[in-house]
């Protein structure tokens, strides 16, 4: 079973600091995301803020979401 998002956190540099239900902190890095079409809008750091748990994953007010298996898999310590 895929360890789901339990916490979520904008920290420096459009990175994020997730907390998953396995006790694993790890970091994600969206940079790579905010030239697509959906994340936009998160390249306004006020935006990129308001990010939060939803379902499996990690959203934001806009919409924008990143897929439970990639945000687990590409996250880093």
């Amino acid at each position: 079973m895929r360890p789901k998002a339990k916490e979520v956190e904008a920290i420096e540099n459009y990175t994020l600091k997730i907390i998953f239900d396995n006790g694993e902190v790890k970091k994600f890095d969206v940079k790579p995301y905010l030239n697509h079409k959906a994340f936009e809008k998160l390249k306004d750091y006020n935006e990129f803020k308001k990010v939060k748990v939803a379902g499996l994953s990690i959203e934001w007010e806009n919409g924008a979401d990143i897929c439970p298996d990639e945000l687990y898999k590409n996250s880093y310590n």
